[in-house]
C-alpha cells in the first residue's frame, strides 16, 4: 500500500497519514510506502506568501517518531530508488494487535 502526500498541508497529511498507517495495519500489511517528495530546488524563486518547500519531506520522520504510532511503527527508512529515494519513505509496521 502507498499514500501520496504531494500537495498536502501539514495539517491534512498529518491525519492522512496516521489515518493510513492505522488502516493499513489493520489490514495486515507489514510494509508501506509514503511519499513526501523531494521538495523544490532551494534556489529557485518563490513568492514570499509561497508556502515553504520540502517541509513533510522533514516533518513524516518526525510524526512517524511520535508516541501516538509507537504502537503502529516498528521502523522507517528512504525508500529504494526505484520506489522515490530520498522522496519516499518505506515504513515497516507491527502486527495489528489481536482482539
Amino acid at each position: 500500500a502507498r499514500l501520496d502526500l504531494h500537495g498536502m498541508r501539514q495539517r491534512e497529511a498529518h491525519a492522512a497519514l496516521r489515518r493510513f498507517l492505522k488502516s493499513a495495519q489493520g489490514k495486515g500489511y507489514r510494509h508501506v510506502l509514503v511519499i513526501t517528495g523531494k521538495g523544490a530546488d532551494p534556489t529557485a524563486r518563490r513568492s514570499f506568501y509561497e508556502e515553504e518547500r520540502g517541509v513533510l519531506r522533514s516533518a513524516v520522520p518526525h510524526w512517524l517518531s511520535q508516541p501516538d504510532l509507537a504502537n503502529v511503527v516498528v521502523s522507517y527508512s528512504e525508500a529504494p530508488r526505484r520506489l522515490g529515494g530520498e522522496g519516499a519513505l518505506y515504513v515497516r509496521l507491527r502486527k495489528a494487535p489481536k482482539g
